[in-house]
């Protein structure tokens, strides 16, 4: 399953190695097993996450049972919980298999809507994303005020957290200069004919203003030691997903899509603790792991 093979190549890899093409039911029921077996310590993982000061989020769309499902990931340096949902948005986020409604510490995400809706924890937005975003502008609109916010996020980021703090007021008085600069250089949004109350915005308008309404989480990096720059942690924990989708092309179950997550976030965690993934698995058969013993 972590290896992103479909049945039928697993079958041909049993047979390849053994002499014995595996029975496809055989496969199955070994992972619902471990699916079952792995509900105390995923469990465990959740709790160990919202037990954290930082956590990374996000989510990535999931061809299910012939639709489109959602995978979303909630993790740490050293845990990954994993959920498959039919919604992306805050029917997800605050759902029961969530865990941020109860987080209360800083969550690094891309700036996507649905995470504002969290009211107690504190936000940080991804600056990879912003700095694409700015690349983008600077490349295709020619945007003149792009490359320059690029030049200076680039900067602060290179900047020794002592002296950010020291800067913190040139800094942040830096950057109202720049998002002003943009607010004039960008064209303003333009009435839609027929939808009322519907304004239609350039790209770099809607930069500009996501970054004045989102200024401190933009700049949380800058001023808070423990959280960092990107959300590359929780890319990392979900492409193992999309991977798969490009070899095995989709789940054929919601069911096994929820295998999927389980296990694949137990085995992210059993990595990043640098535990033997096969013997973890072997532990867990028999009803134990290093998360549980």
């Amino acid at each position: 399953m972590h290896y992103k093979l479909p049945f039928k190549k697993i079958q041909l890899l049993f047979g390849d190695l053994f002499g014995y093409p595996i029975n496809e039911s055989t496969i199955s029921s070994a992972g619902e097993k471990c699916y079952e077996n792995l509900e105390k310590t995923e469990s465990i993982i959740k709790s160990k996450i919202i037990g954290v000061n930082v956590v990374h989020a996000d989510e990535t769309g999931l061809r299910t049972a012939g639709k489109l499902q959602w995978l979303h990931t909630a993790t740490t340096l050293l845990y990954t919980y994993l959920f498959v949902h039919e919604k992306r948005g805050s029917e997800a986020i605050q759902s029961n298999k969530s865990v941020l409604c109860d987080y209360i510490g800083w969550l690094v995400h891309d700036c996507w809507s649905s995470y504002f809706n969290l009211k107690y924890l504190k936000h940080a937005i991804c600056g990879a994303h912003i700095l694409r975003e700015l690349e983008g502008l600077a490349e295709n609109m020619e945007t003149k005020w792009a490359k320059v916010f690029k030049s200076f996020l680039l900067s602060v980021y290179r900047m020794p957290f002592e002296q950010r703090v020291k800067q913190r007021n040139n800094i942040e008085s830096r950057y109202d200069r720049i998002c002003g600069i943009a607010e004039k250089e960008e064209p303003p949004p333009v009435k839609t004919k027929g939808r009322k109350g519907r304004y239609k915005r350039t790209k770099g308008r809607n930069l500009v203003e996501r970054l004045i309404k989102e200024k401190d989480a933009v700049l949380a990096f800058a001023f808070n030691k423990e959280v960092p720059f990107t959300n590359n942690l929780a890319e990392r924990d979900i492409r193992p997903a999309k991977v798969k989708l490009k070899i095995s092309n989709c789940f054929r179950t919601f069911k096994g899509a929820e295998i999927y997550a389980r296990v694949e976030g137990f085995i992210s965690t059993a990595r990043k603790n640098k535990r033997c993934i096969l013997t973890e698995l072997c532990n867990t058969f028999e009803g134990h792991n290093f998360i549980i013993e």
